[in-house]
């Protein structure tokens, strides 16, 4: 499971053809989730664990010592099965590691709900829809975290 992390001033979300379907947080995270086919409980907990305590934000002194709760920021989390395309064999990705929808929705709403369970403000994004995303980044601050390597 791989998780691309961004802190974000805001973050918004719609369905690319349907402007008014919209999800969207003021300061916090953006999350892009990509489930691969061999993804379990176990790799969710791993990376809700360490997004939790992840020290990003800047404190008093602007040194990056603040997790998403000591912010009190959001979380925008989107599935993107595209953060498991590889491209070692040509130009056009394969997909061969993601998930099925089926289990990728069944994580992707487990860690969403892990989350919110840890007090989060959670929104996501739209599972299999063309979506637009319009972000503000902040830093820039972006952190890969892969289950695999945690």
């Amino acid at each position: 499971m791989i998780a691309v992390t961004q802190v974000v001033d805001q973050a918004s979300v719609s369905i690319y053809d349907q402007p008014n379907v919209r999800s969207e947080i003021s300061r916090g995270l953006i999350i892009f989730l990509g489930v691969s086919k061999t993804d379990s409980e176990k790799d969710v907990d791993k990376l809700v664990s360490k997004i939790i305590k992840l020290r990003v934000f800047a404190d008093a002194e602007k040194k990056m010592n603040l997790d998403i709760q000591a912010e009190r920021g959001e979380i925008l989390l989107i599935s993107q099965f595209t953060l498991l395309g590889d491209v070692k064999r040509g130009n056009r990705p394969d997909f061969f590691l993601a998930a099925d929808k089926t289990l990728a929705i069944k994580l992707y709403q487990l860690f969403a709900d892990k989350l919110t369970k840890e007090g989060l403000t959670i929104k996501t994004g739209f599972f299999a829809e063309h979506m637009k995303i319009e972000t503000s980044l902040n830093g820039p601050i972006t952190i890969i975290l892969d289950s695999n390597k945690l």
